[in-house]
């Protein structure tokens, strides 16, 4: 039997590159092509960003200024009174409390005075509450008139307000009390035709490095009282 010739080296080795070349002409099989194309398309930088992104981005900046001007404004709401525009009593007490911190820390002083207007409840029962908030505001511009710009003012309910007071004697505490005392009683207003005048007492509590906001609060009220049964005597 005659035996087959084997194909020479040369003509195996363009066998073997003719199927290489053929396996690279082929196209990619269906599912690849697939999920070549849902691939996200890559930034130069070799990162993946939707094409969107950009505007995403402004649209989400914007919402958080937006919900940040809104905290600010419910923040400064809760801490102030609506119709004096200036601190309620939640307002007020955050700060003493502040201004005590302060004056154990750096041993400084001051005073705190509570101020009770006079007469409001008839008036308001005379002539309505509109008149009364009249009386309120025109007190708050007397009181804004006579301390300093560091000093506070806060309502802390109803016809009852307080003043924090930086750097003062216990006597020159009560001197801006009589004085403020004095502003108010001169007030006059008229209603449907009627003066009327209101009038205030005022408690005083001396800050110092040993005090907290409760207690002064309450010495200075319990002092406005004492003071107003005197004016009530008097």
């Amino acid at each position: 039997m005659k035996k087959t010739p084997k194909a020479s080296s040369s003509t195996a080795a363009k066998r073997k590159a003719s199927r290489k070349a053929g396996s690279a002409s082929r196209p990619a099989s269906a599912p690849s092509a697939r999920l070549a194309a849902l691939a996200p398309k890559r930034s130069a930088g070799g990162h993946d960003v939707p094409a969107d992104a950009k505007a995403t981005i402004r649209r989400l900046k914007s919402q958080l200024a937006e919900a940040r001007a809104r905290i600010t404004e419910l923040e400064a709401s809760a801490d102030t009174d609506f119709l004096l525009g200036i601190f309620n009593r939640r307002g007020f007490e955050r700060e003493l409390q502040r201004a005590i911190a302060y004056i154990r820390r750096y041993h400084a002083g001051g005073a705190l005075i509570v101020l009770d207007v006079d007469r409001l409840k008839p008036i308001n029962d005379a002539f309505g509450h509109a008149a009364g908030d009249a009386v309120l505001k025109a007190v708050v511009a007397a009181l804004l008139r006579h301390v300093r710009a560091s000093d506070l003012i806060g309502r802390l309910g109803g016809d009852e307000f307080a003043l924090l007071l930086w750097n003062l004697s216990e006597t020159d505490a009560k001197a801006k009390a009589a004085s403020l005392e004095e502003t108010i009683d001169g007030l006059t207003f008229t209603f449907r035709g009627h003066a009327i005048t209101a009038g205030a007492s005022a408690g005083v509590a001396v800050l110092g490095p040993h005090s907290d906001a409760e207690t002064a609060l309450e010495q200075a009220d319990s002092a406005m009282y004492v003071r107003k049964a005197q004016r009530r005597r008097g």
